[in-house]
């Protein structure tokens, strides 16, 4: 079977990934902790390069489709796997449902009505899952292309945004805030655990292993670079709407970008940005859709999952994983359709996150683990490597702390 993913494509599905609602929906979700949350913002950047570069040590030495389950699997056998695999899995299907809660409420930039009426925002969001999950059912090939056009449409805006707000707006008015009088350590636990929603997707490009050009190379080449693309579009983005809007105002917008731009540039420029924003987290939408087939797909050759979940098209393509994980994201959408916007759209990413947070825990000790048994059999390591490894453990256990936080 031809391999349809070469290096930009790759890119692509990690950076189309990373950049979706999170960036777009998150500084209405940190504006409670106010310039606090940069500094969740460093820690959670340089936690996810960790993590990054030990998916790199990992695809390099064995690159396998389903990506961290895989790796995991490889180190630790079948019942460790099994708990990632379920575990990331889950955070996908409900990060599918996070992501289309966030397109509804972006959507509401053009129609009002979607933003205030719970019904027709459900609508929108279940209508959003099953238009990219008819797209991704065509093929591996068809949704990367997609991926690859969303993705360099979606930077425009948050740059102009980022880079503007910045020269206009007061970066240094944005106040410290502590809104449960916590211990600062702790606070910043909690906000790297909202942050991480925006990271996920470092791994997107180990997960289709099986359609990637020179897959030793190429995935970690575009894991490394889609990292630091997302990251600097990130810091850039996220200064610009704070500078721009306090974080009282932004506590209550549920397209933050979309204000940014009305301020900048008046309704024509909130008009611009909020097809920007749909565009981006259409694309986010697209790959995620991706990832949920696949997962399960590798997990069923294993056995790990049911056997039907392995069934594939004419093209290769896990119709039946997509389709069932597409059912219990609407699921997941109707159960929380009675809540508003963003109080859906944050339980959804600290679920999503928290489970996917295991996988990359479990990634993490894949790495220290190999490199050990490779040391123990006379094989040269890299310290460095192994020094980046444990860095991703200790933040991914952290941002697990965090979760705790913020659910009490």
């Amino acid at each position: 079977m031809k391999k349809s993913l070469g290096f930009w494509r790759s890119w692509a599905l990690v950076v189309g990934t990373i950049i979706g609602s999170g960036v777009f929906t998150l500084p209405a979700i940190l504006a409670p902790y106010g310039s606090f949350s940069f500094v969740g913002w460093l820690v959670t950047g340089l936690g996810a390069l960790a993590i990054a570069y030990s998916l790199c040590h990992l695809s390099a030495r064995n690159p396998r489709l389903g990506g961290p389950y895989a790796y995991v699997y490889d180190a630790f056998g079948t019942f460790p796997a099994m708990i990632v695999a379920w575990g990331y899995w889950t955070s996908l299907w409900i990060g599918v449902a996070a992501i289309a809660i966030s397109f509804a409420g972006y959507t509401a930039v053009f129609f009002p009505v979607v933003g205030s009426d719970t019904t027709i925002s459900t609508i929108v969001a279940l209508g959003a899952v099953w238009v990219f999950t008819y797209i991704n059912i065509r093929g591996v090939e068809q949704a990367s292309i997609v991926q690859l056009i969303t993705v360099i449409l979606k930077m425009i805006p948050l740059l102009v945004i980022g880079a503007v707000g910045l020269a206009v707006g007061d970066l240094g008015s944005v106040p410290a805030l502590n809104p449960k009088d916590e211990p600062i350590p702790i606070m910043i636990a909690g906000i790297c655990l909202l942050i991480m929603w925006s990271y996920i997707g470092i791994e997107a490009a180990t997960v289709p292993s099986d359609d990637v050009e020179n897959p030793k190379k190429t995935i970690p080449r575009a894991l490394i670079a889609g990292t630091l693309t997302a990251t600097a579009i990130y810091m850039i983005a996220m200064a610009g709407v704070m500078a721009l809007i306090s974080p009282a105002e932004l506590q209550s917008s549920t397209s933050p970008f979309a204000d940014a731009a009305f301020l900048i540039f008046g309704n024509t420029g909130a008009l611009i940005v909020g097809i920007g924003a749909l565009i981006a987290i259409g694309g986010a939408l697209n790959s995620m859709v991706l990832l949920t087939g696949i997962i399960p797909l590798a997990g069923a050759r294993d056995k790990m999952f049911p056997s039907f979940l392995k069934a594939q098209n004419a093209n290769g393509t896990p119709v039946t994983a997509i389709v069932f994980s597409s059912i219990l994201a609407s699921i997941v959408i109707l159960m929380n359709a009675n809540k508003g916007l963003l109080k859906a759209f944050e339980f959804m990413i600290l679920m999503s996150t928290f489970t996917v947070l295991i996988a990359y825990l479990g990634s993490a000790f894949a790495s220290l683990k190999l490199q050990i048994e490779d040391k123990e059999q006379g094989v040269k390591i890299n310290y460095l490597i192994f020094i980046i490894s444990s860095i991703a453990a200790i933040f991914s256990i952290i941002a697990i702390i965090g979760a705790w936080v913020l659910y009490t």
